[in-house]
């Protein structure tokens, strides 16, 4: 089944790692959901079965209650909506009991929030507009009204953190009622505002990132939650369905501007312009001609989750060469500890993840 992004490309303030696409524009709130509503009736008598809708941004927190349910609303009579995970990127300084309540009313069932640290100093080198008690007030909160499905994101690497705030912060976040943790290593992005000398020089050495997110795996499966991509770990039930689309190569529709889309066995974009988005009567797409290779694809999203891939089938899709090649390349990469082959399946390790990059080079090239 399909999936659905809709991008929210509003924040209250730009976080200074942040390299993705939003302005400070409130005006624009009501006129970029009714936007969003007419791409969606555009779909309309596709047939088209849906089974996730995401709301990433930006800051998707910062529409209200009857915005969302607009939205929600309108999916569901233009899509085929199957039992559908519709979560919502929430940032702790944009949320309250009644948005949350309503939220909940309106059909979302998972809630990811930006929590980032559960250290208030961490937290503001990070520019954060909300304090550790403001997180897990916003969690709390949520499970209260009825979210049965919540995940908080948290970073690595961040200026003066060490080993044990780190530590303190995961014993922090897994306290709360969460079933999913993102973990995302710092990494400064060009144009951002942490994109100085200054701020390269802040940030973790390499040695110290390994050890912080080797810690962090082990860590996180000692309180129950399993890893299963290179930066997601969830209890039972707990997986993000919605980003395992992405991964698995399945089809996904995006609607907002710098929303990406791969549908119809096209890939295209809508351009990261909120003006245009919202005096366009439909979405403007930009198609990507270079359509990626096949077994590429596969061996590249594929060794991203813990499932692995399945060196027979990247040999169907590559040829002979390539299988020889990954089954050679696994073999050296086994010794050292960096991925595990079993039955066919090339699985990598939490340090094979760390060198991910290379290894994909080395199996594919």
């Amino acid at each position: 089944m399909t999936g659905i992004y809709i991008h929210v490309p509003f924040c209250k303030r730009k976080c200074p790692y942040c390299d993705f696409y939003s302005v400070c524009r409130p005006e624009l709130y009501e006129d970029y959901t009714q936007a969003v509503c007419r791409n969606i009736e555009a779909f309309k008598g596709r047939d088209i079965k849906c089974d996730t809708i995401y709301f990433g941004g930006g800051t998707p927190s910062v529409l209200s209650a009857e915005q969302v349910d607009r939205i929600i609303d309108k999916a569901g009579k233009c899509f085929d909506l199957c039992q559908p995970e519709i979560t919502l990127e929430a940032n702790p300084s944009s949320v309250d009991r009644e948005k949350m309540s309503g939220w909940r009313k309106a059909g979302v069932t998972r809630l990811s929030f930006g929590v980032q640290s559960a250290n208030d100093r961490e937290l503001g080198f990070l520019g954060r507009l909300h304090d550790f008690s403001q997180a897990k007030s916003a969690v709390e909160t949520a499970a209260q009204v009825g979210f049965r499905h919540i995940s908080c994101d948290i970073m690595l690497g961040v200026k003066g953190q060490t080993l044990e705030s780190l530590w303190d912060s995961i014993e922090s976040l897994t306290a709360l009622p969460v079933d999913h943790i993102s973990a995302y290593m710092l990494k400064i992005e060009k144009g951002t505002a942490f994109d100085c000398d200054e701020m390269r020089n802040a940030v973790a050495d390499d040695d110290m990132l390994c050890d912080m997110y080797l810690q962090t795996v082990g860590q996180l499966a000692s309180k129950g939650f399993l890893q299963y991509e290179i930066s997601n770990f969830a209890k039972e039930g707990g997986k993000s369905r919605h980003n395992l689309k992405y991964w698995h190569g399945e089809e996904y529709i995006g609607i907002g501007p710098s929303a990406h889309s791969f549908f119809d066995n096209e890939r295209y974009y809508c351009k990261s312009d909120v003006e245009e988005f919202i005096s366009d009567k439909v979405q403007s797409m930009v198609v990507l001609e270079d359509d990626p290779d096949k077994a590429e694809e596969y061996v590249m999203l594929g060794l991203r989750l813990t499932e692995g891939i399945d060196i027979g089938k990247a040999e169907e899709l590559g040829g002979k060469e390539l299988g020889e090649n990954i089954r050679k390349k696994a073999a050296l990469f086994q010794k050292q500890g960096l991925c595990v082959v079993e039955k066919g399946i090339l699985r990598l390790t939490p340090a094979g993840f760390l060198a991910s990059n290379s290894i994909i080079g080395e199996l594919l090239w």
